[in-house]
């Protein structure tokens, strides 16, 4: 899809695990201040004293599961209902993104649970929190008067660049069910965001820069860690004549993000008071849960590795302490002398007093994966020259990860931007104004269609032979278009040829992925049916010939085919129905 040119505006959406926000730059100001970029700083967090550019990414649907706010409001609304006793018919969401990293064969009809477990499809969630995002922005555009027309935005969203073609794919459906126009829509991957970003910072604002270094010098290899609420995002850059980048190791990552010590937390209250009653709040007592959840993520922004003594954290007492008497038979000071952190935390008042050591081993899987994932990235073969590290992300602002990197990596240069949990969102900003600062990418997977050939026993297994119009032939072939690894130039176009003696009105291409390099078949394991594409016949010819064009190297894959004998163009469609 071509996009339109005419803009007068880049809206960029970072759409977060744990916090999402917006941020915004004219044409104009691109060309002459590429930094200067506004992002929202009115979200309203209620009560609390806080001063935020982004909202935490959850969305209250009212009974009928139709739109009733976003963000902090969502927060604070779903609270009172709670107190009121009025919540039961209402659907509460949050930190619901990680649902397309953890789903590997993301569908347009996949259900989401909210807090509660009530059910509702996914996609009508995802557009809806999209769309309170879009009309925040645009409500902001028209307070400052900036006379920007909605027709006149080009709209950038991010995605992490580890997740599928289909995740990405449901992302744009979510916002174009949302109102964004497809040919005003662009997908930005979240670490080359960051990297581009960093790109325009002067020195004084990379902490960890020697005087006289620059990440925009000509040949400068670095790599990019995106440490957000639900991933870490790994992607490796080179420096181009002029301002581009250029990819050179696929991207890699896990969820190793904030989100996964929040777990850690929760499974060691499980060990205190049993699984039972962690599900029994979650569920009877959600505004407990989250202020408990709330408080954590507070707390743990501030954790160093010098820490000692004790870590205090408000806790919902009276609720803990009503669900031991109902679930335990005892008080929560009684079950918490019972467990295996009787000598670790203490209880003063509604404030837990934990032991930093403890408090600080929460964080310790999380950390060992995201230096396991650092470390896999560097023994690439090409990446074994790199010696410079981006902390981006806003779980990389703490200093538990900075310091267990830095350490790990003593050889490297490690470098945390200022605000580097923005980095993300006006770095898309900055792309969105120049789709072609990453020049070529690396493919994460292997491409092909599903064919059929001629059956030849010597090469062919017999499982999936079959007869067609009187000939034997091997079906589900994967015919390998672009290889896993391949370093591809923005843009690549690659055209194949295809004929059918199938007699029928239409042809469908099956497009699969394979993270093999080689596979022999679309069924085996590690392949998956991104898509398919139907052309129509014209012509009543026996032998019905075919071109198939594939978009690579930008951050979405596309997918042409054509009649060969009428020219008629048809889009792909994912699979996602």
């Amino acid at each position: 899809m071509a996009q339109r040119q005419d803009h007068l505006l880049v809206a960029a959406i970072d759409f977060g695990t744990t916090y999402s926000g917006y941020a915004f730059s004219t044409k104009d100001a691109f060309k002459t201040d590429p930094l200067k970029i506004y992002a929202n700083q009115a979200w309203n967090a209620g009560g609390r004293q806080l001063l935020s550019l982004k909202t935490p990414t959850c969305i209250l649907l009212n009974p009928d599961k139709q739109f009733d706010s976003f963000g902090y409001e969502a927060e604070n609304k779903y609270a009172d209902l709670v107190m009121e006793e009025e919540h039961e018919d209402y659907y509460y969401f949050h930190r619901f993104k990680m649902s397309l990293h953890n789903n590997k064969n993301v569908k347009e009809d996949m259900m989401l649970e909210d807090i509660t477990g009530k059910a509702v499809k996914a996609i009508d969630v995802f557009a809806l929190s999209i769309e309170a995002l879009k009309n925040h922005l645009i409500a902001a555009l028209e307070t400052q008067g900036t006379g920007v027309k909605p027709s006149e935005i080009r709209w950038v969203l991010t995605v992490p660049a580890i997740w599928t073609d289909n995740a990405k794919q449901f992302m744009r459906k979510s916002a174009e069910m949302a109102g964004i126009p497809k040919n005003c829509l662009l997908i930005s991957l979240e670490p080359e965001a960051a990297s581009i970003y960093c790109q325009y910072l002067p020195t004084e604002k990379l902490s960890g820069i020697e005087s006289g270094f620059t990440m925009s010098n000509v040949g400068t290899k670095y790599m990019v860690v995106d440490i957000g609420g639900g991933t870490a995002d790994i992607t490796i850059h080179e420096k181009l004549v002029g301002d581009n980048l250029k990819e050179i190791c696929r991207a890699s990552g896990g969820d190793c993000g904030g989100t996964s010590v929040d777990t850690a937390f929760i499974q060691m209250l499980v060990k205190i008071f049993g699984a039972p009653l962690i599900n029994s709040m979650k569920q009877e007592e959600p505004a407990a849960y989250l202020d408990l959840l709330r408080e954590f993520e507070t707390v743990k922004r501030t954790v160093t590795s010098s820490k000692s003594g004790k870590i205090n954290m408000a806790i919902p007492y009276a609720t803990l302490d009503s669900l031991c008497s109902k679930h335990l038979k005892k008080d929560l000071l009684s079950s918490l002398s019972s467990s295996p952190y009787a000598q670790s935390i203490i209880m003063r008042r509604d404030k837990m007093r934990i032991e930093a050591d403890l408090f600080k081993s929460v964080f310790e899987k999380t950390i060992q994966s995201l230096i396991q994932l650092v470390k896999d990235a560097l023994e690439q073969e090409k990446a074994r020259s790199v010696d410079q590290v981006l902390l981006v992300g806003g779980f990389s602002e703490c200093s538990l990860i900075q310091e267990a990197i830095k350490k790990t990596f003593n050889t490297c240069r490690v470098v945390v931007p200022k605000e580097c949990g923005l980095a993300v969102l006006q770095g898309a900003v900055l792309f969105g104004h120049k789709p072609s600062f990453i020049a070529s990418r690396i493919s994460r997977f292997t491409y092909g269609i599903g064919v059929s050939h001629l059956f030849d026993a010597d090469l062919h297994d017999e499982k999936y032979k079959t007869i067609i119009n009187g000939e034997e032939r091997c079906q589900d072939l994967f015919d390998v278009i672009m290889e896993k690894d391949a370093h591809v130039p923005a843009g690549t176009v690659v055209k194949k040829s295809y004929i059918s003696n199938i007699n029928h009105n239409s042809i469908t291409f099956r497009i699969f992925v394979s993270e093999n390099s080689c596979p022999m078949y679309v069924l085996e394991d590690g392949c998956t049916k991104l898509g398919s594409v139907s052309v129509k016949i014209t012509n009543s010819s026996i032998e019905h010939k075919c071109d198939v064009e594939l978009v690579f190297g930008n951050t979405e894959l596309s997918i042409v085919a054509k009649e060969t004998d009428s020219s008629c163009v048809f889009e792909a469609n994912f699979d996602l129905i």
